[in-house]
């Protein structure tokens, strides 16, 4: 890493420095009038959009100094905070067009902590192929603890969008992405392992975590195939599928032998080692934004959308079943205990 010698503070450069340095880095495509009035004017052709909005908090979902050592960089979470966003956008079939952000900084932060982060948000919309999205603005505040809200815009690319609801009998289940490697990363994070005891399998997990990249073609195209129900993965399957169910009204019959295909690579074998049962890991794994979604039998699915069960009949309330054995909903929450803790013990 290179080092940068920048000591300012945000509280040296007050709100209208800090906006001059922002602005000029935070890059996306144009628009009808961006940041510096009351508001941003952005075209929406056909007369009807979707927004989502996704709230980051220190030490609630990141940490600037993990257990082990490592840290975030500004980078790191201004790349989550738009892959994440946009990732919303994506699973309701939807083209993201327009992002605005709000941070609030305490005034202790270092000045190259918030330019890092506008060059790593810039750098996710422009590496994630987010290419109609443009960076409208937003809002500064001062407070005790740092913290990012980003509001996406996204054009449908059918009359609808597609919604969790729509799942029927007879309809493949499927994901699109690979699963846990960020949750490996938040487990190697927070554990005694550090950055320099780590191989390259467990490198790229940490940067799952830090840098997920979702598939943000996938969720128009799955739209254009005639899926009937999607969302993301941000919380785990064992968590988001039951939503899924519960919303459709409808039973779930995963195969547990087609979830190792969606698994990272060697995601199974290094959360043996490190202490895990693989299968109870992967579908409690979140935040690598993957697609969870639901097709007709006998739709060509589009290429990286993985069979992974089916829709065997209705049920009130939803029902997901493992190779016949009732899955009980458990995952992230942001108002539990917290998440589970990473294993000290290493690998084999």
């Amino acid at each position: 890493m290179v080092e940068n010698n920048d000591d300012r503070h945000v509280a040296g450069l007050g709100e209208s420095g800090l906006l001059r340095l922002l602005l000029p880095r935070l890059h996306g495509a144009e628009m009808l009038l961006g940041p510096g009035d009351d508001a941003a004017h952005i075209a929406a052709p056909g007369g009807s959009f979707v927004i989502s909005i996704d709230t980051m908090v220190q030490d609630q979902d990141f940490r600037l100094r993990w257990q082990n050592g490592s840290v975030s960089t500004g980078y790191d979470v201004g790349w989550k905070s738009a892959a994440q966003n946009l990732s919303d956008i994506n699973a309701m079939g939807a083209v993201a067009t327009s992002a605005v952000l709000s941070l609030t900084l305490p005034a202790e932060t270092p000045v190259v902590w918030v330019e890092e982060f506008a060059d790593g948000f810039s750098a996710a919309v422009r590496d994630l192929r987010a290419t109609e999205c443009a960076v409208a603005g937003g809002d500064l505040s001062a407070g005790r603890e740092l913290s990012v809200s980003t509001a996406v815009t996204g054009r449908l690319v059918s009359a609808a969008p597609i919604l969790r609801s729509g799942a029927r009998p007879g309809d493949v289940v499927t994901v699109c992405g690979r699963i846990g490697a960020a949750a490996a990363g938040f487990a190697l994070l927070e554990s005694s392992v550090s950055e320099d005891q780590m191989n390259s399998v467990e490198h790229g997990f940490v940067a799952g975590q830090h840098r997920p990249r979702p598939n943000l073609a996938a969720g128009p195209l799955a739209a254009d195939r005639g899926a009937t129900a999607m969302m993301d993965l941000s919380d785990g399957l064992r968590r988001d599928l039951p939503r899924l169910a519960e919303s459709s009204g409808v039973a779930v019959a995963l195969d547990a032998q087609r979830l190792e295909e969606v698994a990272a690579p060697d995601l199974f074998e290094w959360a043996s080692g490190f202490g895990y049962e693989p299968e109870d890991f992967l579908l409690r794994a979140g935040e690598d934004f993957a697609l969870l979604a639901t097709f007709p039998t006998g739709t060509e699915l589009p290429e990286c959308f993985t069979p992974i069960g089916t829709i065997i009949g209705s049920a009130a309330g939803g029902m997901v079943l493992l190779d016949g054995r009732p899955l009980e909903a458990s995952g992230w929450d942001h108002f539990s205990q917290g998440r589970s803790q990473g294993s000290e013990k290493r690998p084999d």
